[in-house]
């Protein structure tokens, strides 16, 4: 079995429901439970049998500092996650982290400062910095988004298109660049897709179920995916929706749609959206915008190390 990822979890879980858009339902997912430990994983990948190189060409003895710099403009995250790399792999290194997650970086700006053995903190530098520089590229997407919208009220979200293994982490992103953090897994929101709907439409089947799930489980979000105007048009007839998922509409459809709203209902926009749509996109009243590429695509930040 594989371990759970633990590290700084309580500061972390408390960040996810301060920031979630619903915590009522947030408070009811016990996220770390279903983590594996990705630090162990790229380590292992990485050190495999050892670091011959240090092995050979670095005294063990040998004691130094070293820095991690940014070389762009960026929004930092996961600068925890690089601490933690460098214990996991000597305890006895000394890090002091100089500036927090979502934290606006500079070419030139320190991050943190590493002293220990030499061999350690060259071992353990890759893996340090392929964690920041991923990392660091969703919050700094994920800003530009939010940035495109702040003269709006829209909430820019996330998804669930993570890279496997590291969705903890790239969700903790999102929330260092200013966005927010949409369902986890597929056991903490409703979110009745085309799909789905493909399966079973009928109305009554849908007020039946919907029913039975506020009985059953009246913590969870339910989130209804339209395609047409048609089809908001019948889930705002159905009582108990949350929320009415507008995707790949036109802007003239989705203000169509925001003017029929019950005051009940939140609709959130997805499908498709750009840095130079989005500000369009937030202007038709929605509430929230879910892009996939704040986590699919995100460019990698560039960080170096350095001796001194």
């Amino acid at each position: 079995m594989p371990k759970i990822y633990r590290i700084k979890f309580e500061a972390f879980s408390q960040l996810l429901i301060a920031a979630d858009p619903f915590p009522d339902y947030q408070e009811n997912v016990n996220i770390d439970s279903f983590h594996s430990d990705p630090i162990a994983a790229a380590l292992a990948e990485d050190i495999r049998t050892g670091d011959v190189t240090c092995d050979y060409f670095v005294p063990a003895a040998q004691i130094g500092t070293a820095r991690l710099i940014a070389k762009e403009n960026a929004v930092l995250a996961g600068s925890v996650t690089a601490e933690e790399v460098f214990h996991r792999v000597d305890s006895t290194l000394k890090v002091s982290l100089l500036l927090p997650s979502g934290s606006k970086v500079v070419p030139g700006s320190l991050i943190m400062e590493i002293t220990g053995p030499i061999r350690s903190i060259l071992t353990a530098e890759r893996v340090a910095l392929n964690f920041i520089q991923r990392l660091s590229g969703v919050a700094t997407l994920t800003r530009r988004f939010v940035d495109a919208v702040a003269h709006t009220s829209t909430r820019i979200l996330d998804t669930r298109k993570t890279t496997p293994g590291l969705r903890l982490l790239e969700k903790a992103a999102v929330l260092a660049g200013g966005g927010q953090n949409h369902r986890f897994g597929l056991d903490d929101r409703i979110l009745v897709k085309d799909n789905h709907l493909a399966a079973h439409s009928e109305p009554d089947f849908l007020q039946k179920t919907i029913q039975r799930i506020r009985v059953e489980r009246p913590e969870l979000l339910i989130e209804l995916e339209a395609d047409t105007l048609k089809q908001v048009q019948l889930f705002l007839k159905l009582g108990g929706v949350d929320i009415i998922l507008l995707d790949n509409m036109s802007e003239a459809e989705m203000r169509a749609a925001v003017e029929m709203r019950d005051e009940k209902i939140q609709f959130e926009a997805s499908g498709g959206i750009t840095l130079e749509t989005v500000g369009r996109i937030a202007e038709t009243g929605v509430d929230f915008i879910s892009i996939g590429a704040l986590t699919h695509s995100a460019r990698a930040i560039d960080f170096s190390l350095e001796l001194l």
